[in-house]
Order: C-alpha cells, then sequence, then structure tokens
C-alpha cells in the first residue's frame, strides 16, 4: 500500500474513543528525524519559552502521541487527540484515578455527548504533565478494549477543550507541546516558521469544534479533519471517485465509533495540496467515512489529515494564531 508510518513501530488507530485498527503485513516507509528548530529540543530537553510550559510526548509502539500525565497524583498515559473535543479517561481505569461518575448531587452534569454517544461526566481534581497543572476538571468516561500494559497502554484521551484553552503549539517532528500559561505572552510562529521554509495553512474551528484545513485535489476543493489521533491520512471514497482517483485494495480495516467496521483502500495522490503546501506524491488511505466524521459542522469533510502526513510532512499545529505550518 505504501502508507508512510512513524519510525517507533506499525501504524495503526487505536484511538480510544473512535478508530480501532488490525495489523497488517503492509511494508511501510520510514523517513529520517529532522528537527525542526521552529520549537526544537536542545540535547534532547524542550527549549524554554517564556510564557509557555513545554511538554515532551513520545510515540508509542502502535505509533499513538502520548503525552504522560499524573491524573489526580496517580501516573497516566493519554493519546493526545486533536480530532477530539474533550477530555475522555476510560472508564475501567477511571476508579483507579479517584474519579467516579457523577451521581447529580455534586453541581454538575452528569452526562455529556460525543459523536452521538451519550457518556457519563466524572471529576478529576488535578491533571498535570511534567510542570504544566492544568488544575480541575470535567472528564468523559468511556468504556474501551483498549490493549496495552504499563507503558504502552493509553488511560484516554486529551482533546481539544484543554489544548486550544492553553493555546498549545504541536511539534509532531520533535515531539514537543508548548502550552501557554501567560496570556499576554505571543510565540510570533508565522515568522520563524517562514525563515524556516514553512508553509503556512489556516486552521478553522468548525461550529461543532472540529478543527479542519482546506486542501484539493485535481484541482477540486475540499477540506480535511486535522487528527493527530489518526493513524493515517484517510479520504471519503466517494470524493476519490470524483476526482478520478483509482483504487486498490488492501488488507488494512478500520473499526470507528459504534464499531462500525470499515475497509482501507489505497489510491495513489500526486496532486494533493493542502493549503498551498503540494505533499509529495504518495498512496492515501481510502474508505467509506462515517457519517459523523463527514458532518463537521457542515464543512463539508472531505478526508481526515492524519499523522503520517503531519509526521512527515514536519507539522506544527499552532493553536494560537490557527495556522498549521508544513514543510
Amino acid at each position: 500500500m505504501g502508507l508512510h508510518r512513524l519510525p517507533y513501530g506499525t501504524v495503526t488507530d487505536d484511538e480510544t474513543m473512535s478508530k480501532h485498527v488490525r495489523r497488517s503485513c503492509i511494508l511501510l516507509t520510514v523517513v529520517a528525524i529532522i528537527p525542526s528548530s521552529t520549537v526544537a529540543s536542545v540535547k534532547g530537553r524542550p527549549t524554554q519559552l517564556n510564557g509557555y510550559k513545554a511538554v515532551r510526548v513520545h510515540y508509542s509502539p502502535l505509533n499513538k502521541m502520548i503525552m504522560p500525565v499524573r491524573i489526580n497524583g496517580q501516573r497516566a498515559n493519554l493519546l493526545v487527540d486533536t480530532g477530539s473535543n474533550q477530555m475522555i479517561v476510560n472508564a475501567a481505569a477511571a476508579a483507579s484515578f479517584g474519579i467516579r461518575p457523577s451521581q447529580g448531587s455534586l453541581g454538575y452534569i452528569r452526562f455529556t455527548q460525543v459523536n452521538g454517544q451519550q457518556l457519563p461526566v466524572g471529576f478529576a481534581q488535578n491533571l498535570t504533565a511534567g510542570s504544566m497543572s492544568f488544575g480541575s476538571l470535567l472528564v468523559a468516561l468511556r468504556n474501551s478494549n483498549q490493549p496495552g500494559a504499563g507503558e504502552g497502554r493509553v488511560d484516554g484521551i486529551l482533546g481539544l477543550d484543554l489544548l486550544t484553552r492553553h493555546k498549545a503549539v504541536i511539534n509532531c517532528r520533535t515531539k514537543l507541546i508548548f502550552l501557554k500559561v501567560d496570556q499576554t505572552r505571543q510565540m510570533n510562529l508565522s515568522s520563524v516558521a517562514a525563515a524556516e521554509k514553512f508553509t503556512r495553512v489556516p486552521l478553522r474551528r468548525e461550529r461543532n469544534g472540529a478543527l479542519t484545513v482546506p486542501c484539493s485535489i485535481h484541482g477540486q476543493p475540499a477540506r480535511l479533519l486535522v487528527d493527530t489521533g489518526s493513524f493515517i491520512t484517510i479520504f471519503h471514497e466517494a470524493f476519490l471517485k470524483s476526482v478520478g482517483i483509482p483504487m486498490e485494495a488492501t488488507r488494512v480495516s478500520a473499526h470507528f465509533t459504534r464499531d462500525m467496521a470499515r475497509k482501507i483502500s489505497a489510491g495513489q495522490i500526486n496532486d494533493l495540496k493542502i493549503g498551498d503546501f503540494k505533499t509529495p506524491p504518495s498512496k492515501f488511505g481510502v474508505t467509506a467515512l462515517p457519517n459523523f466524521t463527514l458532518a463537521q459542522g457542515g464543512a463539508g469533510i472531505s478526508g481526515i489529515l492524519g499523522m503520517d502526513t503531519l509526521y512527515n510532512c514536519d507539522a506544527i499545529i499552532d493553536l494560537d494564531s490557527m495556522n498549521l505550518f508544513l514543510k
């Protein structure tokens, strides 16, 4: 299939709240790590920026972007997922963190809706990541069949609610996330990124909170959901058919929310542009995306911009200036 992978394992999409992927025997391409000086690490240590807290993340053996955290003082691993609007904790693990479903007597909501599903809500008294304190917050609780143990386990999702609140700058290549703690500070990333030959692509929040960017294939415009929780970039089958992209079968399948299984095909795209950035010719995933993915606030979503493309294009997701930088 020729789909890219990150350098630390087999590409998969074991996102706790949605996509679960079966392993395949596909040979995937690996690229070398080229750190960006925009928000670089120095000898393995985070760059210090006034007004920001730097948090180091890592890619698990299943290629999830993982942020080690403490929930109520207990160690946990959270998937950094820009495709989720809110923080979610695995229901089975919640009790070990001192989180229990609301009984309606504590003065906050008992349920929240995620992709059409009603999920119970719990209260975390304290969430920290390194020296960054997120304080107390409400979290959705969701049952999960998530595999893994020790450092490989995933206990929940860090979503856009916290990432946007702290104007996160996510460097997918150098594995650093900068979180703003002084709202008067400005990073001025655009000028630095331009000097480093990055292309700036405007991000847009849709009515339902989804994060999207413009794209085009054969000049046909569309929008992609920016989703760091997705294992690969996947296009909606009907859209690629409409622009005449042939597809070939693969041995990959994906499971979305509510256990909706989808077979993944591959399509060779030679002229994909994300904003003004032209991606290298490559094979991308193709499937019939579920309606809840396509109906993102009426944005006309035609695909998911996943971690393979974000990583290989040195992506920096800047939720302060609302720009995506690609190189």
